[in-house]
């Protein structure tokens, strides 16, 4: 950044991370930036040096403010460096590393002259508490520009003086959010809960820091007094805060069931900080970090954040050189609920214009009013602004007939699961789109290379599952044939990242690899249920293990009648362990298809929102006498360790592409509990022999369907797991 005409600048090396610039008004640009990285994290060496340059400021009487900034445009600091956390072997060892990151900023926050940080990009973790130490912070209009405590996300608390400055920041209620979240908070947003000072364009962020630091000077003792009033307001009224931190447990606890540790922890440490003072909550907060840092939800939840970091890197082909064409235009056939889905994730996320086709007016306005409704509730909550919205909102156009698709680089089609229709399709799509375009399509269960039967060029045929509801569910499983060019491999998995998903690429055939592994999981459900286990029951017991939500409850969300299609494929591909239970026809027959008809297992007329209630009639209607005799345990190995013996057999026969894609499919696809590291790392620490013994056990009782794959079979001879540690 250009620096004004009116100063006189000394600059010096501090540190290969750090530049000081100091003006002839007084005022220090304190750079940061990580040499040879994308994005600047914290280091323990970052700290070293700080607080050298710390030493230096401190010493010189002619520096009046100092401003901190970053010298990577667009990224401000993205947090501390995981790695040097996974390097602690004790408790102790992360508590140091805590204890040094609260010194730190510790000594910004108490540095004899104002300290104002200027934000412009991601100012997550460490780097909010970086700023939030600062007594002034300013930030760009940048989309990029965020702030946030996602440290929960990994299993731990902010461990800088996160969980002391932010309550009296913004209140306990509002910190508690943010911190119990992970949420991102956008500069617009941020500037509205007070976490920014000002907001501004990024090219005079520099000089709207200074003019704050300046402005700092004058008012240093009045944001002293303020300061000291908000200690005071956070140390009255007892009952009050009993009561708010008791709500705060309650409410965690109902999401989390008691499964992931920091929720908790953090809590407690905003509470003793609230309680007993800033300097004995950090004292906590401290040694709170320390103990999550070896817990085993931590180091699952860890290994699954490098797991998805990596993943942003692979094309999903082995080849290094094949690189993604680029898209300037989307088709999508359909507008539907998954045809509006990918519309507007493709003209949101990936800000690629899309000509939407449905067959039917009426289809077609429906599908609009979604995008639309769904981009006003965007602009409602102001993550985006009325103008974002318009140009969102402008980039998608309707159409009846093949107009427009003669430019399409890409199709991708979300009509219904018909085999002939899904061939006029393709055919149609060849007859009026370039050469060039490739055609995806959004299905759930016919294989794809069944599909591309009835096109002229199988070799641009690809499949792109998407989740319902698209604009939510974060996984896309990107289905190749043995036809498929790698550049359309590459194209479509680049497609999807730009979409917001987080794309795995799996071999072709009945179910792919998500449906494949959940349907032995809800069928064994079923079977509970004809044996007289209780549906809530059920869907309790599976929820308090750690999934979203329940078997039942995931059945209604999706509808039964997409199982009733899915089913028979896998039926027909593997035999009878895949034999469906009869209840799913008898459902149906009842006109129960789930929340979409109002009739499912669960009742949904006259029930207030939030609550779930069993259905009782279902009992009658399938002949069962519910009770709940069953014990948990039982409840959770007859479901999960069929999601894990299919997940085995899908690795063994090259379904996934490697054990991290399958780890993270399950988590993203199905909400397999991310603190238990996906299936194959949740079979590795449970042990392969217990699981094996555990499944021919069950297999003696209840049938085949619990016959262990062979690879865990061959795994637990060898005394051995998936992942070679």
């Amino acid at each position: 950044m250009a620096k004004q005409a009116d100063t006189q600048t000394a600059q010096q090396d501090v540190a290969s991370m750090f530049s000081l610039d100091i003006r002839n008004d007084g005022v220090a640009i304190v750079t940061f930036d990580v040499p040879g990285e994308s994005q600047n994290t914290l280091k323990i060496e970052a700290v070293d040096e700080a607080n050298r340059l710390f030493d230096e400021l401190e010493q010189n009487s002619t520096v009046k403010a100092v401003v901190f900034k970053s010298g990577k445009p667009g990224s401000f600091i993205a947090g501390a460096d995981i790695n040097m956390l996974v390097r602690c072997q004790t408790a102790d060892e992360a508590t140091e590393l805590a204890r040094g990151g609260q010194n730190f900023f510790n000594r910004i926050e108490r540095f004899r002259a104002p300290v104002v940080a200027a934000i412009d990009g991601a100012c997550l973790g460490g780097g909010f508490e970086l700023a939030m130490a600062c007594h002034g912070r300013v930030a760009t209009d940048n989309p990029k520009t965020s702030v946030g405590l996602p440290e929960v996300m990994l299993g731990l608390l902010p461990g800088s003086g996160g969980t002391q400055r932010l309550p009296r920041m913004i209140g306990v209620p509002a910190a508690l959010d943010l911190m119990l979240t992970g949420k991102h908070v956008r500069a617009s947003k941020a500037l509205r809960m007070k976490l920014v000072d000002d907001v501004v364009p990024a090219p005079i962020l520099e000089q709207a820091a200074i003019e704050l630091a300046q402005k700092l000077v004058k008012r240093r003792e009045t944001a002293q007094r303020k300061r000291s009033l908000m200690d005071w307001a956070l140390e009255g009224n007892p009952v009050g805060r009993k009561v708010m931190f008791d709500q705060a447990r309650k409410q965690m606890l109902a999401k989390t069931k008691g499964n992931y540790p920091a929720p908790k922890r953090i809590i407690e440490v905003v509470e003793i900080g609230v309680n007993r003072g800033f300097e004995e909550g950090l004292k906590a907060e401290a040694r709170s970090f320390g103990e999550l840092a070896m817990t085993p939800e931590m180091r699952e939840l860890t290994r699954l954040y490098f797991a998805t970091t990596e993943m942003k890197k692979d094309l999903g082909v082995a080849d290094d050189k094949v690189k993604p064409r680029e898209i300037h235009r989307i088709g999508v056939l359909g507008a539907g609920l998954m045809g509006a889905g990918i519309s507007y994730v493709t003209i949101g996320k990936a800000k690629i214009p899309v000509r939407l086709k449905d067959k039917e007016p009426q289809g077609l306005s429906r599908g609009l009013k979604q995008i639309h409704d769904t981009i006003a509730k965007r602009v409602e909550r102001r993550s985006i602004t009325k103008i974002e919205g318009q140009i969102e909102g402008n980039r998608v156009t309707p159409t009846l007939d093949y107009s427009g698709f003669k430019n399409a680089d890409m199709v991708i089609e979300a009509v219904f699961e018909d085999l002939g229709l899904k061939h006029k399709m393709v055919q149609e799509i060849e007859a009026h789109c370039p050469e060039h375009c490739i055609f995806a399509t959004n299905t759930s269960s016919i294989p794809i290379g069944r599909i591309a039967e009835g096109a002229k060029r199988p070799e641009l045929v690809i499949g792109m599952h998407y989740f319902s509801p698209v604009e939510k569910m974060p996984l896309l499983e990107v289905i190749a044939t043995d036809k498929t060019r790698p550049d359309v491999i590459a194209t479509t998995v680049d497609i999807g990242r730009k979409q917001g998903k987080t794309p795995i690429v799996v071999k072709d055939g009945a179910g792919f690899y998500v449906n494949r592994i959940l349907a032995p999981y809800l069928n064994e459900a079923s079977h509970l249920l004809s044996e007289g286990v209780a549906i809530d029951r059920i869907d309790k017991t599976l929820t308090q293990f750690g999934f979203p939500v329940g078997a039942f409850a995931l059945l209604d969300e999706v509808g039964l009648d997409v199982g009733t299609k899915v089913g028979p494929i896998l039926h027909e591909a593997f035999g009878d362990r895949m034999k469906p239970v009869e209840s799913g026809d008898k459902m149906l027959k009842d006109g129960r298809y789930g929340k979409k008809s109002k009739k499912g297992f669960y009742k949904y007329e006259g029930v207030k929102k939030g609550k779930k209630e069993v259905d009782e009639t279902v009992y009658d209607l399938l002949g069962v006498k519910p009770d709940n005799s069953m014990n948990e345990a039982e409840i959770v190995d007859r479901c999960v360790l069929m999601m894990i013996n299919e997940a085995a057999r899908c690795y063994e026969e090259d379904v996934i592409r490697s054990l991290r894609d399958g780890d993270i499919g399950a988590i993203f696809g199905i909400g397999f509990p991310p603190f238990l590291g996906g299936p194959f790392r949740y079979a590795d620490n449970r042990g392969i022999g217990e699981i094996v013994a555990r499944l021919q056990e069950l297999e003696k009782r209840c049938g085949m369907r619990f016959q262990p794959a062979p690879i865990l079979v061959k795994l637990a001879e060898e005394k051995r797991g998936f992942y070679q540690e």
